[in-house]
């Protein structure tokens, strides 16, 4: 008995329409454009989820920045002297510290100063 495979290739391309879904033209309504869409969108997800890191990472890095310099220091000399005082503290929660907690931030700058 010969196998029909109608109902496996429905199921994939349904797959792909449902993946397409807010796509132009061809990429939506074509099996083949979407399916090159939908593996376009997928690498570039993945890729900006690794972006996004590093950008947040550099703007922390900026308020850290702008905030130690308020306080005399520069943010090189503030991270060294945060380590070198075994002070713990991520660049995520000093710059939180820095946009919404002012005198927080600034008693760490001394701190580290020592």
């Amino acid at each position: 008995m010969r196998v029909k495979r109608g109902v496996t290739t429905r199921k994939r391309h349904n797959k792909i329409r449902k993946a397409t879904k807010g796509y132009t033209r061809s990429n939506r309504s074509s099996i083949r454009r979407g399916k090159q869409a939908v593996t376009r969108a997928l690498v570039n997800a993945t890729r900006d989820r690794k972006d996004r890191k590093r950008t947040f990472r550099s703007l922390w890095n900026i308020r850290i920045n702008a905030a130690a310099r308020e306080n005399g220091t520069t943010y090189s000399r503030l991270i060294a002297g945060l380590k070198k005082n075994n002070i713990s503290l991520d660049r995520k929660i000093l710059s939180e510290l820095a946009v919404n907690e002012p005198k927080t931030f600034a008693e760490v700058a001394k701190a580290a100063a020592k």
